[in-house]
């Protein structure tokens, strides 16, 4: 949540006024310690209202998407490389973008993987001449890279994560 839209500020200032009414409406009220509690339940209730309002506009009105995306493997220096670009698709202003890469040593007991991503020994004699240890634990490794700043609606740019394996 860098830059707010005026979406976002509308938000706050339906939160800020219902939170004036409900403090309005409970000045009726003639026991101070029950004015003073129900004040404070108004004011839990519409800062946690506002603040999952600005996730969910966050999620939904700041846009991005991946494209033409590239890896490589660099032995020289065990580590991998991907490439691509990436393009804001919706109508505001992206303060940051991140990309989060994933290496998990046993690809096949974590599930998660599909399609080209694994590799599946078709015979069992592959299996004959592998010195696998049984209690090797499965590693995932996770990064997280900024690849744009400050990307305007329909701004494409291009990026390069360079990740060493672990």
């Amino acid at each position: 949540m860098v830059y707010f839209t005026i979406l976002h500020w509308i938000t706050l200032g339906f939160f800020l006024v219902l939170f004036l009414l409900l403090v309005f409406l409970s000045k009726k009220e003639t026991n101070k310690k029950i004015f003073l509690s129900m004040v404070f339940a108004s004011f839990l209730v519409t800062s946690m209202g506002a603040v999952f309002s600005m996730f969910v506009l966050d999620k939904y009105t700041k846009k991005a998407k991946l494209l033409k995306i590239s890896h490589k493997r660099i032995l020289r220096n065990e580590s991998i490389s991907i490439t691509g670009k990436i393009k804001n698709v919706g109508k505001f202003k992206i303060g940051l973008c991140t990309l989060e890469v994933k290496i998990v040593s046993d690809a096949l007991s974590t599930g998660k993987l599909k399609g080209s991503n694994i590799y599946k020994t078709r015979s069992g004699l592959g299996n004959l001449f592998t010195n696998e240890d049984k209690d090797q634990k499965v590693t995932t490794i996770s990064k997280e890279f900024a690849i744009a700043k400050d990307l305007k609606p329909n701004e494409i740019r291009t990026f390069t994560v360079n990740m060493k394996y672990p």
